[in-house]
């Protein structure tokens, strides 16, 4: 990122860093997740819903490659080791649950992790409407997609 486009961020772009590190922690989480429930759910239409979290792990790992790309256009470094993950996201691990059978419980860590990224997101985006116009559009677009997220695992409860 240049000298002006560094310039024109009116907020701590050390904080800011931080608080996409953050983000990137949690994206990755999910996705790995997201990734085991969909390889190993089953039980009666295991297939839909496999397809459904297959689709929302790729959602969550472009999320973290935009989070990455952005933390090296402000001038920072990603998260380096997947050991640094869990310690320096913003919630813990999403576990999935033992029971792969059991469509409730898998959309119940689903929702939770979704609604916990939704927080996260809007928080950033309110820390950096009108101070840093790149960032809010990506912060928007990812929040947008987890809102989308949570909407789809809603409607499989009915």
């Amino acid at each position: 990122m240049g000298k002006q486009a560094i310039k024109i961020v009116e907020l701590d772009v050390k904080e800011l860093i931080k608080d996409l590190n953050k983000a990137y922690c949690d994206e990755w989480l999910a996705y790995y997740a997201y990734w085991y429930m969909a390889k190993t759910v089953s039980g009666f239409y295991y297939e839909d819903m496999g397809e459904f979290l297959s689709k929302i792990a790729k959602d969550e790992e472009e999320h973290a490659g935009e989070l990455a790309d952005r933390i090296l256009e402000l001038g920072g470094t990603p998260i380096l080791s997947p050991a640094e993950l869990e310690k320096n996201a913003n919630a813990p691990y999403p576990m999935p649950p033992k029971e792969t059978k059991d469509y409730k419980k898998i959309i119940k860590v689903v929702l939770e992790a979704e609604a916990g990224a939704i927080d996260v997101y809007n928080k950033i985006a309110k820390k950096v409407q009108g101070k840093d116009h790149a960032t809010y559009q990506l912060i928007n677009h990812i929040l947008s997609e987890e809102i989308k997220h949570e909407q789809m695992f809603e409607d499989l409860l009915g």
